[in-house]
């Protein structure tokens, strides 16, 4: 079944979307028995959103419709010069039935800092939580509600003119796609042993460090191998100062004895949503939030003198991990393990799941 209808005129006013249902969709028993397991990232609903710019055009044709393979020319500037970004957001079940996305308003000015850095075009909020209301009305079915489970939402842009030069593309293509997500831990949230890369850079002053594009994660994946290799779970990076900066795809925590808590911040570290959201629960109970650089050394050091009781990485997939070890060729430091971290992990996925109150209006009704 189709829909037609034209967008609005104003590039802040609200879509008309045009919505193509899927022939092929998953029957209710099949999507069931998905989400009993769902995994990460494997299993995808039945619909994606679709949404053109062009220089002339603006925002245009936006539409809910069957979920498949993207057609490219292959001359397609994203192929060739890798003008992409993306974003990564949750939506929640709650016990009454009701599903709410957490700090959508975030995720979008996120994907807007990176669109500048990017020379892609910004997709206004209006717009980026429009388009998951209108993916929700379709497959809100599939978000699951068992425990610590949720529906990841993926949105991305990326350059889809065809021409071979290096400029900014005139036509970009905005999709935003949807996976049932199991919890990230099955047995349990267990600290995690993170190699230190001496070898490689994520990202370098002046960068796209800060940015959320794909070339930040693919330059971390030779790296995360040689983690593996060394039997560690994660890597983490340097900055050229020497100063910690994130993990592959996470924030560092460091919680001090006098009740400190500090993050690495710098123009090459992509800002958190969910590092900022735990930072402000631990102001919620007095704590003293620091964002500033962190050395090795004072890593190292803070931790063999009793200075840093707690390390603890975070982000949207997993929320909240402890680091058990750091890992380097010519050392292997024993992290304390505290109980902050995992207080506060509680703390945001109640407020996410609707079990506690939301005092700062984070959640955002989506259904």
């Amino acid at each position: 079944m189709t829909d037609t209808a034209t967008t609005a005129s104003s590039d802040t006013a609200e879509l008309t979307f045009a919505v193509t249902k899927n022939l092929a969709a998953k029957s209710p028993a099949q999507r069931e028995e998905i989400l009993q397991n769902p995994g990460f990232g494997t299993n995808f609903t039945d619909h994606m959103v679709d949404i053109c710019w062009s220089e002339k055009g603006g925002w245009h044709r936006p539409r809910v419709q069957p979920y498949g393979p993207i057609s490219l020319d292959p001359a397609a500037a994203v192929l060739h010069y890798g003008q992409e970004i993306f974003e990564g957001i949750k939506a929640y079940r709650h016990a009454d039935g009701s599903v709410h996305t957490f700090r959508p308003d975030r995720n979008a000015e996120r994907l807007r800092r990176s669109a500048r850095r990017m020379a892609l075009p910004e997709l206004p909020t209006e717009h980026f939580v429009q388009s998951i209301r209108e993916l929700i009305a379709v497959d809100g079915g599939w978000v699951p509600s068992g425990a610590d489970q949720s529906l990841y939402l993926r949105p991305f842009m990326f350059a889809k003119e065809a021409f071979l030069g290096v400029r900014p593309a005139k036509k970009v293509a905005y999709y935003l796609i949807a996976s049932p997500a199991g919890a990230y831990f099955t047995g349990g949230v267990k600290p995690v042993r993170i190699w230190l890369s001496k070898n490689y850079a994520r990202a370098g002053k002046g960068g796209t460090g800060a940015a959320k594009t794909g070339g930040n994660y693919a330059s971390s994946l030779l790296p995360q191998s040689e983690a593996s290799a060394q039997g560690c779970d994660q890597v983490v990076f340097l900055d050229q100062d020497g100063n910690v900066e994130e993990l592959g795809g996470m924030n560092v925590m460091f919680v001090y004895k006098d009740g400190r808590i500090v993050t690495p911040q710098s123009d090459t570290i992509l800002e958190g949503i969910t590092r900022d959201s735990l930072l402000q629960l631990a102001e919620d109970r007095g704590l003293t939030v620091e964002r500033r650089a962190v050395s090795l050394d004072e890593w190292r050091q803070g931790v063999a003198s009793g200075d840093i009781v707690e390390v603890f990485a975070c982000g949207t997939a997993a929320v909240v991990t402890p680091i058990g070890a750091l890992v380097s060729d010519d050392f292997e430091d024993q992290q304390p393990l505290g109980e902050l971290a995992m207080s506060l992990r509680e703390e945001l996925t109640d407020i996410q799941y609707g079990r506690r109150e939301d005092k700062h209006g984070w959640l955002v009704r989506v259904d």
